[in-house]
């Protein structure tokens, strides 16, 4: 046994069960040791897209997903994956194979290649130390909720294991003694190296800090508790704190789906937000942030909470408190320890305002909390042969159609709050949005991923046609892995974002395109495929919705973009 056969079976041991990649001669043997250890292996066809599927499923999953790379080009193909998934916090490994020699081809400083995007680059010291080193990175993933590129440097990886002639004959089928006991060891060594320092998930806010945000939710008339990703796993802990101050709840947009099902839940906070909701979040006097990093998309670029509204953050990094917005009460620690040490606190006092839950407020969230309730002046137009649909009513269409229980995962692109607001979902684990970093591409291989963290669901992925284009490799993944995935093409020809930023007068050739045949392309890998142009033409995924387990299917949909979206003003606003 070699110490690459060495990590990925100690890495399997420790819980790694899914593994995204893409193979070359630097991983090829601790990703055959991951698979033989029991760990299952998706192989993609770009390695931006392993790293985004990987991505998506830490997310939908809630479990530390890897990625194994070559070296050098494995690694820079991946990055945009790695860079998002760094921006998000995504609890994801990196094995990336590493060329030490300065005079290889492949030769990169793979480690400033990491560390300039914001992941954390770690790498395997020797032979003797490699396991320790593996769970170390494993570890730090899981409990910090970092991305981590863990380098495995060629030479390191092909030197024996430490003990090899006890574990059996190297290839998978040996798990002695000897082995569990160097993992043992190692788990061990790296736990007593940080003795006394707890993972920052592990803190929580002192008894002081709790009584002040008990003290600042009950005096409120108007309290709006917003969840981030971050404080997913609270859900409850939350709705329990927002009864007991009588809060109205929303979401970061990553976090979408959270408070389903509640009768005082805003949906989404931010540009995404419908007016009523808007101004509900507007209004409020205190605003309780957990686990949400309150950036320019939640905020409206800060304008969305009034002057005198008190802010409160609750957050496991220090550093993330107050970074994009003003914060009167800094909260360091874990949101549903907190959440419940507060509502405790709350429950046992006499007097709490419980102001925001009125017949009035519930009467406008029936009316306006969800944008397909709000009118609009169709755009569908032009004759049977060149129609366009209209987005919002091709996306309300869908949502009719389709089942509850869908998992749905959007592109980036001025199609995209369309699906994110127009679909329902019904969790938080019913949406996947990766847009820290707002690249165009990460669509399809984020419903990938997230339709293998959710396989009782209908995958959804919803893309414009500058991303699926960019990612077409991956339909091919989707049709090996049989997975009956619904892919809506928002195609208005062009990188519509862009075309309504500069539509001043300047030439526009450099961003719109001819008409293109996205079914046919679909078609082409495995897909059945259809183009629409008018709502009738969607009675071909009634039909496929009602038929055996099927092929994916993918909706080529001409759709009219006379304006831009209304979030395209908020987000260019930032730029």
């Amino acid at each position: 046994m070699n110490v690459a056969e060495s990590i990925g079976q100690s890495l399997a041991e420790l819980g790694l069960t899914r593994v995204f990649g893409v193979v070359g001669s630097g991983n090829f043997h601790v990703t055959n040791a991951l698979v033989a250890s029991g760990a299952r292996y998706v192989a993609a066809r770009h390695e931006c897209g392993a790293t985004t599927m990987a991505d998506a499923y830490a997310r939908m999953s809630g479990q530390v997903a890897a990625v194994t790379l070559h070296q050098g080009c494995g690694l820079t193909n991946a990055m945009t994956g790695i860079t998002e998934a760094a921006k998000s916090r995504t609890p994801l490994l990196i094995l990336a194979a590493e060329a030490t020699n300065r005079q290889s081809n492949f030769f990169v400083d793979q480690h400033s290649l990491a560390t300039a995007v914001g992941a954390h680059s770690l790498r395997l010291g020797s032979p003797e130390t490699a396991v320790a080193d593996a769970i170390h990175a494993y570890e730090l993933a899981r409990d910090q909720h970092r991305t981590v590129v863990l380098n495995l440097p060629l030479d390191v990886q092909n030197a024996p294991a430490p003990g090899a002639d006890e574990l059996g004959d190297g290839h998978g089928h040996g798990h002695g003694h000897g082995h569990g006991a160097n993992v043992s060891a190692a788990v061990t060594t790296t736990s007593a190296a940080r003795a006394g320092s707890p993972t920052s998930s592990e803190s929580a806010a002192s008894p002081p800090d709790v009584t002040a945000l008990a003290d600042l939710l009950a005096a409120a008339q108007r309290p709006v508790i917003i969840a981030g990703r971050g404080a997913r796993h609270a859900r409850a802990e939350l709705l329990d704190l927002a009864e007991a101050c009588g809060a109205l709840l929303a979401t970061s947009a990553v976090a979408r789906g959270m408070f389903a099902g509640s009768p005082w839940s805003l949906d989404v906070s931010g540009g995404f937000a419908t007016p009523t909701v808007a101004e509900l979040v507007s209004d409020a006097d205190v605003i309780a942030a957990f686990g949400c990093s309150l950036n320019m998309w939640t905020t409206r670029h800060g304008t969305l909470f009034g002057p005198d509204t008190a802010v409160a953050q609750v957050d496991i990094d220090p550093g993330a408190i107050g970074r994009h917005h003003p914060v009167g009460h800094r909260l360091v620690g874990d949101a549903a320890r907190i959440a419940e040490a507060t509502a405790r606190q709350l429950w046992d006092r006499s007097d709490v305002t419980r102001g925001y839950r009125s017949e009035d407020v519930q009467h406008r969230l029936q009316q306006g909390l969800r944008w397909r309730d709000v009118p609009y002046e169709d755009w569908s137009s032009g004759s049977a042969e060149n129609a366009r649909i209209d987005p919002r009513t091709l996306t309300i269409a869908l949502d009719d159609l389709l089942p509850a229980q869908r998992v749905v995962s959007v592109d980036s692109g001025n199609f995209m709050g369309y699906p994110s607001m127009y679909l329902a979902v019904p969790d938080e684990y019913g949406f996947c949005f990766t847009q820290a970093f707002q690249s165009v591409g990460l669509g399809l291989a984020t419903a990938i991923g997230a339709a293998l963290a959710q396989p009782d669901r209908l995958p959804v992925a919803a893309l414009g046609d500058g991303g699926a284009l960019m990612a077409a490799a991956e339909f091919e993944t989707v049709h090996r892995l049989g997975l009956p995935m619904l892919a809506i093409v928002y195609n208005d020809d062009a990188y519509g974002a862009e075309v309504h930023h500069f539509a001043g007068g300047e030439p526009l050739d450099t961003i719109t395109f001819p008409e293109t045949d996205i079914a046919a392309v679909a078609a082409g890998y495995g897909w059945q495929a259809a183009t629409v142009r008018h709502r009738a033409d969607l009675e071909s995924v009634r039909t496929w919705l009602e038929g055996p387990p099927r092929q994916p299917l993918l909706l080529d949909a001409k759709v009219a973009s006379p304006r831009g979206a209304w979030w395209l003003e908020e987000a260019f606003r930032g730029h």
